[in-house]
């Protein structure tokens, strides 16, 4: 070792004539350096001197040689070999350098580490080349994705002169990922992916141009590597180089596929937690998550509406900027629906969804919603052809599917509930209206109304059987048919749909009109526009009470079993509340036919017990009054009196004629009879009548005239010609006697339908001061009266010769307007002989 002792001038005059870069480390620190140094770092002198010495080795070795140094600095001996070193330099590269180190001693007793570099020469090509790749292959265990992985390889390759493409295999035929055209002897990359080993193409030149290396990895793919250096002798590095990419893109795929499980996991339970909130989402939240979750830009729906039943299109999202009418959606979503199988959509299905979308869509993916082993929907999601879905996409649209069938099923059975729920409330409902009413037309009108809304149906008619005439009568219908139809009559042979099912007694529905040509009435098909029918019968303990039959205006529709099951359970509470109400009818009819009879039997008894007193009365009165008119008669014979006495005889013989008339009255009202019908010819009844009560009333003495009007055509009448007569002149008499003034008397006779059956109605109207409200009830009571010399028997009876006939007599009046009297005979009567 040297004993002179260095200044750091004396070190930098040292080291700068040599030509090899050589520097002087003191303390650590680069003290000074040369300019072959300088030239060899690419660093100007400012940025070197005064630096720490370990920033200019490889990061590798920084604390190996820091240890190092400390011990040379420390007295350990210095070896005699060249030492070789990784320099980096200021360009990013790193310079391969031999170092040879020497003591030297300084002024003041510190020591200086003298370094000699010699720079070596570049390494064979192949060594590059392993270099290049091994540090391609170092900075893959970096890359965390697939698409990070491939670029990392293909740029450390470009960066070590070659060029590079990438392909991969589909399943049948290679395909460039950059999208250029495959090159022409792609056959090799076939024949390299089948082998598992390179193989050289560049059959047109003297040395190979280029390589196929088979990658593996989880998508089979293929490095077409071209350059210089590719050669059979690179063929080892460059399979072990292929080898360690398709490594990584297996670590990246797995570390791929473990961050989508988790997140799949994770969205799946968040979508579980959606779909079991208490009230159930809409089909469209669902669809809408379902589409963000897999980055799509639509969703659709499509469930069958019952087993069996093609699938239709219920709902979608994301499309209402490409839809333009309900049939376009049906078209767009059928491309992937219409194939019924699940998966990813083919290269055919992306175009025709292209096509249909404007270009904005172009892949899809579907998954089958299943329920009880039976496909019952499909699930779609749609996104841009450029952003193809793949396996794991497919995978996490059947869980969620999974998820979707339970939602639709709950959201099924919440609307079930709710259906009968309110069913429940409409059959309460209807039996609380039902059992409050008596009245056979108001229940049915009832019912009609309420099974409309029940079953969802246009119109509802319900007919009852007539069991004497073997008929079904339209007895009530919905709001808008309901006065047309109670004049619907149907006979129990007919062919009609409710004619069938009052015969075979069960329900019968006929789902679409237009393709059945038989098992209904036409004409009120066409009538009320029908497009479906339903009809169910009316029975109560096997014994037939009618027909209800419902029909759909709006479309054919079916009847399913829940339907007709609900249908029928109505038309059981319907029919026990007709049977309720009949019987009550039956029972108010008895009790009212027994008060009648009651009455009658008191009316027949105190009639027989006036009639015994008439009779008696009659007897005692008659004689003397025979006695009483042979003495006025006498008196007049013989004395011829005048003035005073004549005045008194007369009235004494008009107070014994009253008498007499009252009498008369009396046993006649008395008197039981029983009319003899003959069919006799009302017009000239009445021009007998009205002369006689012209006569008895003294209407020639007053200005009153008497009108008759007989309806053209009417036939005889079968009545007792004396009895009604006799009630005619009585009324007419009191018509006439009501208008002391004069006025006009109206008589008309025409046909009428009265109570099911054809009457002769008979109107004699006047124009006298009427009878006043409060009295009306009582003209027909015997004995009342308002006359001043009447007896109250005339209209009494004339009221019971009508009753006789089977007839009825109404009065009506206005007060200061007139009084009409309605006498009302059948004409149905079968004539009786004396």
């Amino acid at each position: 070792m040297s004993t002179k002792r260095y200044s750091e001038a004396d070190l930098r005059a040292l080291i700068e004539p040599f030509g090899n870069p050589m520097l002087a480390v003191v303390e650590g620190r680069v003290c000074s350096v040369n300019e072959a140094w300088l030239a060899l770092v690419g660093a100007p002198r400012e940025q070197v001197e005064g630096r720490p010495v370990m920033d200019f080795v490889q990061p590798e070795e920084r604390s190996r040689l820091s240890e190092r140094y400390r011990l040379l600095e420390s007295g350990a001996p210095m070896e005699p070999r060249t030492q070789v070193y990784q320099l980096p330099c200021a360009d990013g590269a790193t310079r391969e350098v031999a170092l040879y180190a020497t003591r030297l001693p300084l002024e003041g007793g510190a020591g200086a580490l003298l370094l000699n570099c010699l720079p070596l020469v570049d390494g064979p090509p192949e060594l590059a080349l392993a270099e290049r790749l091994v540090e391609t292959s170092a900075g893959l265990v970096a890359a965390h994705s697939e698409d990070a992985v491939r670029r990392v390889a293909l740029k450390g390759l470009e960066a070590a002169g070659f060029r590079v493409r990438l392909l991969r295999w589909d399943g049948e035929r290679l395909l460039a990922r950059d999208g250029q055209p495959l090159p022409e002897d792609v056959g090799l990359g076939m024949e390299a992916l089948s082998d598992g080993r390179p193989v050289f193409g560049g059959a047109d030149q003297a040395s190979p141009s280029h390589v196929y290396l088979p990658v593996g990895g989880p998508q089979v793919e293929v490095l077409w590597v071209a350059g210089q250096w590719v050669a059979p002798r690179h063929g080892s590095v460059l399979t072990l180089f292929a080898k360690v990419v398709g490594a990584a893109l297996t670590d990246a795929r797995v570390q791929a596929d473990g961050a989508r499980s988790r997140w799949e996991v994770e969205a799946v339970a968040q979508m579980a937690r959606f779909v079991a909130q208490p009230v159930p989402p809409t089909l469209e939240d669902f669809l809408s998550r379902v589409a963000e979750l897999l980055q799509a830009a639509s969703a659709a729906l499509h469930l069958s509406p019952s087993q069996g039943r093609a699938l239709a299109l219920v709902t979608h999202v994301g499309l209402a900027d490409l839809v333009r009418d309900g049939g376009h959606a049906e078209r767009l979503t059928g491309v992937l629906a219409d194939t019924g199988e699940g998966g990813l959509s083919t290269e055919v299905q992306g175009a025709a969804l292209a096509a249909l979308s404007g270009g904005r869509l172009g892949c899809g993916v579907l998954a089958r919603l299943t329920r009880g082993g039976e496909v019952c929907g499909s699930v779609q999601v749609l996104r841009a052809g450029d952003r193809p879905f793949d396996a794991r996409d497919v995978r996490l649209l059947g869980t969620l599917a999974e998820l979707l069938v339970t939602l639709v099923e709950q959201r099924r059975l919440r609307a079930e509930s709710s259906r009968q729920l309110a069913e429940t409330r409409l059959l309460l409902d209807l039996a609380r209206t039902t059992s409050g009413v008596l009245e056979t037309s108001s229940i049915l009108d009832v019912a009609s109304d309420f099974l409309v809304h029940l079953l969802d149906v246009s119109n509802c008619y319900i007919m009852l059987y007539d069991e004497s005439a073997k008929l079904l009568r339209g007895a009530a219908a919905s709001t808008a048919h309901r006065d047309f139809f109670r004049t619907v009559v149907l006979p129990l042979h007919g062919d009609s749909l409710a004619t069938r099912v009052a015969r075979e007694r069960r329900p019968i529905a006929i789902e679409d009109v237009s393709v059945s040509v038989e098992g209904y009435d036409a004409q009120l098909v066409q009538r009320f526009g029908e497009k479906a029918l339903l009809a169910l019968p009316l029975t109560s303990r096997e014994e037939l009470i009618g027909v209800v039959v419902v029909d759909d205006t709006r479309r054919p529709r079916a009847f399913g079993p829940e339907l007709i099951e609900l249908a029928e359970a109505t038309c059981g509470q319907l029919a026990l509340s007709i049977a309720n109400a009949r019987l009550y009818e039956s029972l108010w009819a008895s009790y009212a036919e027994l008060a009648a009879t009651r009455a009658e039997m008191v009316k027949r008894e105190r009639l027989a017990a006036l009639g015994e007193l008439s009779a008696i009365v009659a007897h005692e009165v008659r004689n003397p009054l025979g006695v009483i008119f042979n003495a006025v008669a006498s008196l007049r014979r013989l004395l011829d009196p005048g003035g005073d006495a004549a005045m008194l005889l007369d009235i004494l013989g008009e107070e014994s004629d009253r008498l007499n008339r009252i009498v008369g009255d009396l046993l006649d009202y008395t008197r039981p009879r029983d009319p003899v019908l003959q069919h006799e010819d009302l017009g000239r009844v009445l021009q007998d009548s009205l002369e006689a009560a012209r006569a008895q009333g003294g209407g020639v003495d007053r200005p009153v005239h008497i009108q008759s009007e007989v309806e053209p055509g009417l036939p005889p009448v079968p009545m007792d010609r004396r009895l009604i007569r006799q009630a005619l002149v009585n009324v007419a008499v009191n018509a006439i006697q009501s208008m002391p003034q004069g006025g006009l008397v109206q008589v008309r006779a025409r046909r009428e339908a009265h109570a099911g059956r054809d009457h002769l109605r008979i109107d004699v109207a006047d124009q006298g001061p009427g009878i006043p409200a409060e009295l009306l009830h009582r003209v027909f009571e015997p004995f009342f009266t308002t006359k001043a010399q009447g007896t109250g028997l005339g209209l009494a009876v004339v009221k019971r010769i009508l009753e006789e006939h089977r007839g009825e007599i109404a009065v009506d009046s206005t007060p200061g307007r007139g009084t009409t009297f309605t006498f009302r005979l059948p004409l149905s009567q079968p004539p009786s002989f004396p």
